[in-house]
């Protein structure tokens, strides 16, 4: 037999939460999406997550609020043309030079709920506790609801649908006797959807108008939606907000949909964002299409451990999803809604952000997010929440290459320190270089690690600077390495290919000229 043919490495990928909540409301930003393309591209990141752009209830919605999911900037609705992203035509820009730069674009898509209808209608309800859905406060009876909603600056344009009130299964405002309530509307067939989370009694209702998902009209349009924004703007991708809080089967539904029309490499992610892993494994095995979650249960423990003295480091994964589901996990250390003043704010102390990050990046298991306000800090929203500058003295750029040039092949563990853990990568065939993470908690320290005997005789160095050793690995592939206190080091051959890019030049002066 001829000599065995070897397939070439899976690249690593890494995806980038494009946006924070205070992004200046200037519609200016894919512009600087499309001018940050190349420098992200070239310091491995391979996909965007986009923002929320479908047009919002308010001129500078971020599109969680939102109003019309066929209005992308395009047409003249609740006092702007562009969203507070920018128009249509800029978002088609950014797509057409993602493509030339081999950059996917995932869109966030907001399903649950619809705001700032265009006319009240009126509709038989019955009030339900706030904290128990399932339970009913009152007699059914007649209220004027915002649930009308007919597109005027669109008119019927790619869909002709309008959205009455049995389109809806709930809403939380009688515009009639000015009352905020959890109100659940009534008509034949209508309740709460039965396969959604079960936190509140029933997670069916969240916010605004609550979208009925066994209503065949809305089933049908918001499938079509998800076809026609994918081939209009290229999409690569969907993460899919607050999946507990909407129908599970048609969530399965709607994959199918998409997928069968558009391709079915098209990657989906949802937001299931609970502090236990539980739950969102139980949802996660009724799901019959390839998806994944984020890994919330990670994030809690990364900002628990930040803050306890001398943690253990021996158990950051314990509670992950990560650990149990490693193929379906989006891993990540903040987003927009865990930054500074958002509703799941989960501060983590600033020396653990790089340790954090180190523990997403440069492991075998997950898929990793970085988060726009860690490469360029976060724009404060007055005296309460200050700005900050990007996190990890800025080498988060530096991490995400690494990663893509060498974070390959076998990984051993080394935690066994409850302050200093570390771990190795030996690279493959064809990405050979190989990698080293030590991290320490507490003092300086240092860790023997085995990197393999092919690499005996190199010498090796933190790629991002912050120890100052070299390590040269011994005859049986061992090497003696070592982190600043409080700190971590990525240790690679100093000769590798792609170590002349280290430290990146990378500018995160990204408002600037905007």
């Amino acid at each position: 037999m001829g000599d065995e043919i070897r397939k070439p490495t899976h690249e690593n990928y890494c995806m980038f939460q494009a946006y924070e909540w205070n992004v200046p409301s200037d519609r200016k930003h894919y512009q600087r999406l499309i001018k940050a393309l190349p420098a992200l591209k070239a310091c491995g990141i391979d996909n965007f997550w986009l923002p929320p752009g479908c047009k919002a209830g308010e001129p500078d919605g971020a599109g969680y609020d939102i109003y019309d999911l066929y209005d992308l900037g395009e047409f003249e609705q609740k006092g702007t043309r562009a969203t507070k992203w920018g128009s249509k035509e800029e978002l088609l820009e950014l797509s057409a030079k993602a493509k030339e730069h081999g950059v996917g674009l995932y869109w966030d898509a907001v399903l649950n709920h619809k705001a700032a209808a265009d006319n009240k209608e009126k509709c038989t309800v019955v009030e339900v506790e706030g904290d128990d859905r399932t339970k009913v406060t009152s007699g059914p009876h007649e209220i004027t609801a915002w649930v009308g909603f007919e597109f005027p600056g669109r008119g019927d344009k790619y869909s002709s649908m309008k959205w009455h009130w049995y389109h809806f299964s709930g809403t939380d405002f009688d515009a009639e006797t000015e009352k905020k309530a959890i109100y659940k509307i009534q008509g034949d067939g209508k309740n709460w959807a039965q396969d959604v989370a079960d936190e509140q009694g029933n997670a069916d209702f969240m916010m605004f108008a609550d979208v009925d998902f066994n209503q065949p009209e809305v089933v049908e349009d918001v499938k079509k939606w998800g076809v026609w924004i994918t081939k209009e703007v290229g999409l690569k991708g969907f993460r899919l907000d607050a999946v507990q809080h909407f129908s599970q089967g048609f969530t399965q539904e709607w994959i199918e949909t998409v997928r069968k029309e558009c391709g079915d490499d098209i990657f989906m992610v949802g937001e299931y964002w609970v502090p236990e892993r539980k739950p969102m494994q139980n949802w996660l095995k009724q799901m019959k299409h390839k998806f994944a979650l984020y890994d919330a249960p990670l994030v809690y423990t990364f900002s628990e451990i930040s803050k306890s003295e001398d943690a253990d480091l021996r158990r950051v994964f314990d509670k992950s999803f990560v650990q149990i589901e490693p193929e379906n996990t989006v891993t990540l250390v903040m987003n927009h809604d865990t930054q500074p003043g958002q509703t799941v704010e989960t501060p983590i102390e600033p020396f653990f952000k790089p340790l954090a990050h180190a523990l997403v990046l440069l492991r075998k298991d997950g898929y990793p997010c970085v988060f726009y306000g860690d490469i360029y800090g976060l724009k404060g929203i007055g005296k309460k929440v200050p700005s900050e500058p990007p996190s990890c003295d800025g080498k988060v750029p530096d991490m995400t290459l690494a990663r893509k040039l060498y974070c390959y092949g076998d990984q051993e563990d080394y935690f066994d320190k409850a302050n200093c853990i570390g771990w190795v990568r030996r690279g493959t065939w064809d990405k050979p270089f190989g990698m080293a993470v030590i991290m320490s908690n507490a003092e300086e320290n240092e860790k023997r690690m085995a990197v393999g005997e092919m690499h005996k005789g190199e010498v090796w160095t933190d790629v991002l600077s912050w120890s100052k050793r070299e390590v040269i690995i011994d005859d049986e592939g061992y090497g003696l390495f070592s982190c600043p206190a409080t700190s971590m080091a990525v240790y690679v051959n100093r000769d590798a290919d792609g170590r002349d890019k280290f430290p990146v030049q990378f500018d995160s002066n990204i408002y600037e000229d905007s």
